[in-house]
């Protein structure tokens, strides 16, 4: 179960080049349900995951490099490329902050991960989060995937 929210972050964070990183590229061959390929550094993931925004199933398959560009061949859409930052919020979470590649230059989307529903109700983002978006299908990677969506953020 991934339980998370999301927020669109407006102005980047401060000293954002200590934090680590990595280069993302996804693409999806499906978006009902979302059926999606994924490198992350030299890792190929497959993932499913089902409806819903808050909190969500959520299954991942490692593949080996081949069948990763051999399911790249068959997406639908954009390929989404990103760099992923990883900030560390207090003891217990963190910050996936994703900023975008073309056609998405300029958007910077963050989300964190918790252990429950209950811990993601009562979580307050920090001052530099702006509109929160968890409920909006609109800034699902999936729907960004789509070409006719970059016309329409």
């Amino acid at each position: 179960m991934e339980i998370e929210r999301k927020f669109l972050i407006t102005s980047l964070p401060e000293n954002l080049e200590q934090y680590p990183f990595q280069k993302l590229e996804q693409a999806y061959l499906c978006t009902d349900p979302v059926v999606r390929i994924r490198r992350q550094g030299n890792d190929y993931i497959l993932t499913y995951k089902s409806k819903g925004f808050l909190a969500r199933e959520e299954y991942n398959l490692p593949l080996h490099e081949k069948a990763y560009l051999h399911l790249r061949a068959k997406a639908d859409g954009i390929i989404l490329s990103k760099t992923r930052y990883r900030i560390p919020l207090g003891e217990k979470l963190t910050i996936e902050l994703d900023i975008f590649d073309a056609p998405y230059e300029g958007l910077y989307l963050a989300e964190v991960e918790f252990s429950s529903q209950e811990d993601a109700l009562s979580f307050s983002p920090p001052a530099w989060f702006g509109e929160e978006v968890t409920y909006s299908s609109r800034y699902h990677n999936s729907t960004l995937s789509a070409p006719d969506t970059r016309t329409a953020l």
